[in-house]
């Protein structure tokens, strides 16, 4: 079991804090073929053959993770020991209420040992598990312009940012260059941190 590594803050990215990383340079982002996803406003979540944990593999117990740890159950007998998926356990309201989910499991990585694998095969591997992806907002080459532009295209009260990541394959330790992230201003906009308030579900499609 292994921690997902941190995505850096695009230089523009108006959301990160004092203790936050930011990209020192767009440069390995700089490629023909760009995947931009929606950053969805969750709890960073591993599903793996043993089950599944938060942020880490020593995370504690807390009652939003229920229904992961249960969604979590029906995917892991399917994985390899050397499998991992990781994406959002969007159960649990934070700063954005969700109304119409397709699912509280939102994947955006498949990681086969230390490798982050291609977004196509990750499409792929996601629709097999039954797992649905994040939204996809651009995909295509970089170009000067393109994250700012993004950024003015999000719906700031409804969207907490986005991820820009090569489409390619890449090693885990390549994270913090072929990776990035706008976060919107602002972002948390509740006195309390949402692990210490009463869980208040999102809410799914259809309901």
């Amino acid at each position: 079991m292994k921690k997902y590594g941190r995505t850096y803050h695009l230089q523009i990215s108006p959301g990160a804090s004092s203790d936050d990383k930011i990209i020192p340079s767009p440069e390995g982002l700089m490629v023909t073929d760009l995947v931009v996803t929606e950053k969805m406003d969750g709890e960073n979540t591993t599903i793996h053959a043993g089950g599944t944990y938060a942020r880490s593999p020593d995370s504690a117990y807390h009652p939003s993770r229920d229904w992961m740890r249960a969604f979590a159950a029906s995917v892991s007998p399917q994985l390899e020991r050397e499998e991992r998926i990781v994406g959002e356990n969007l159960y649990a309201r934070h700063s954005i209420a969700y109304d119409s989910l397709p699912s509280y499991f939102m994947g955006f990585a498949w990681i086969v040992g230390d490798e982050v694998q291609a977004w196509d095969l990750t499409l792929v591997r996601l629709n097999e598990l039954g797992i649905t992806p994040v939204p996809t907002l651009y995909r295509g080459p970089f170009g000067p312009g393109l994250f700012e532009d993004l950024a003015v295209s999000l719906d700031t009260l409804s969207q907490e940012g986005y991820v820009v990541r090569v489409a390619s394959s890449f090693r885990e330790s390549e994270m913090p260059f072929r990776m990035g992230k706008f976060v919107r201003a602002n972002h948390v906009r509740s006195e309390k941190h949402w692990r210490s308030t009463a869980v208040i579900p999102n809410r799914l499609s259809g309901n």
